[in-house]
């Protein structure tokens, strides 16, 4: 069993879309990063960066407990035990890591940074704002003309980009939705892309479960630490009161 520390920002959906795919066993475990459980010294053992998603495989190497966190060593880490998504062939595998990274060091820090300079920092951010919007374009681009290769989706074994499973996809799905909450219109710009439009069909997929018994099992995070100190004022926003509200504990799993 893997204990999954979570809640629902995008680089934990990743996870969810990962450990579903590969049909891992695992217990959702929720850290709420609003009130401050992440800073708790429960949960700094388990990941000393104080971020989520972290997980703690009960089944380790070696037949004992092992924990890892940062969501690209959680996706290589499950990828590796359960023998899917990173292909064997050294060309493939190291066409899946370059995609992977993409996500990592790009999809992931600019779509954040256009969501929250858009959506939570105070007035006066608008070359912040243009900056990473005219990014989020570029790279909205770059998925639809990259992953849509033949040569790379039969490079890293995996479905072209308008299939559920393609890992490439997977990885960025947590992001789009956000991105679409903002308007991405700015001076200059060039028509949006279509690959958010395309995602709607993984959205609408993901509505309908394939399994009649989930695998996940839910519970919270009991930590008796004093919570660290409140987010800034201007780092409310509408979209955090969806988050606490979404972050309620799910039906547990017999």
């Amino acid at each position: 069993m893997i204990d999954f520390y979570a809640l629902t920002s995008p680089n934990v959906q990743k996870i969810f879309i990962m450990l579903e795919e590969c049909g891992l066993p695992y217990k959702q475990i929720n850290v709420d990063v609003w009130a401050g459980d992440n800073y708790k010294p429960e949960f700094l053992k388990i990941n000393p960066n104080a971020k989520i998603p972290a997980i703690v495989d009960h089944d380790g190497p070696g037949g004992k407990p092992y924990t890892v966190f940062e969501s690209g060593a959680i996706l290589m880490y499950l990828a590796d035990k359960s023998g899917k998504f990173l292909p064997k062939d050294k060309r493939a595998h190291f066409d899946t890591l370059q995609w992977l990274m993409v996500q990592l060091t790009s999809v992931g820090p600019m779509f954040g940074q256009a969501v929250h300079f858009s959506m939570m920092a105070p007035p006066g951010n608008d070359y912040a704002v243009s900056r990473y919007k005219s990014e989020v374009l570029r790279l909205y681009e770059l998925l639809t003309s990259g992953l849509a290769r033949p040569s790379i989706s039969a490079a890293t074994n995996i479905p072209s980009p308008t299939s559920r499973r393609s890992r490439g996809r997977a990885t960025a799905r947590g992001w789009v939705p956000r991105t679409r909450t903002i308007r991405m219109s700015h001076a200059g710009s060039r028509k949006s892309p279509r690959v958010p439009l395309s995602w709607r069909r993984l959205r609408k997929s993901a509505r309908s479960p394939r399994r009649a018994k989930p695998r996940r099992r839910t519970t919270r995070i009991a930590c008796s630490a004093a919570a660290s100190t409140p987010a800034p004022d201007h780092e409310l926003s509408r979209e955090r009161q969806g988050i606490a509200a979404a972050a309620a504990p799910r039906s547990v799993a017999a």
